[in-house]
């Protein structure tokens, strides 16, 4: 086990006992080891062994796996973007976050799409191109730095606004996620089998 590990293991196990108002002496007891041990376990300044750690976390009610440093888990998102009704959709966020975030690009077009109203909010920055938000009675442009917040309750409905398409990025509470981009089952060629994209 590394320096670093040792102090890592020893700053979690200070605080776990710290956290149960142990002293060095009543973890001792309580675990049969010295508290000179302990104490050098802490400082990280002695080798932890199973004989050692399966005592401590018994009394200090943790797992040997809450002390131990663990690989940081790689934070790319790989996820395939999706297609449908000419709507690219890339999801930026891991599956099961709190939050759903995605990039969308709409294409432009003649006829825009039907005001529709669902549970969940939204919140969405333009990164290019121009964006035709209509929300109840308003009927707005977006341009690119501009940014929009909305109950989706309020019937609404996005398209890309002239000749170019427009992209943007999007933040949807999960009711939202679910309903405003229900993706479907992605496929390994990145579409959708089913799902509404308002």
């Amino acid at each position: 086990m590394s320096d670093s590990a040792l102090q890592n293991l020893g700053r979690r196990l200070r605080a776990a006992r710290q956290s149960r108002e142990l002293t060095l002496a009543e973890l001792s007891e309580r675990a049969s080891i010295s508290a000179s041990t302990l104490s050098r376990l802490e400082a990280g300044k002695r080798q932890a062994t199973l004989e050692l750690l399966l005592p401590i976390t018994r009394v200090l009610d943790i797992r040997i796996d809450d002390l131990i440093d663990h690989a940081t888990p790689d934070p790319r998102v790989r996820r395939a973007s999706v297609t449908r009704d000419g709507l690219t959709i890339t999801p930026l966020s891991p599956r099961g976050s709190a939050i759903d975030t995605y990039r969308v690009s709409y294409p432009p077009t003649a006829v825009p799409p039907e005001l529709r109203v669902h549970d969940g909010y939204e919140w969405l920055y333009v990164l290019d191109g121009t964006l035709r938000l209509r929300l109840g009675e308003q009927d707005l442009l977006l341009n690119p730095g501009e940014a929009a917040e909305f109950d989706t309750q309020v019937p609404h409905a996005m398209s890309a606004h002239g000749t170019t398409p427009a992209h943007i990025i999007s933040i949807f509470n999960a009711s939202g996620a679910r309903i405003h981009t229900h993706l479907g089952e992605e496929t390994q060629e990145g579409r959708t089998s089913a799902g509404d994209i308002t």
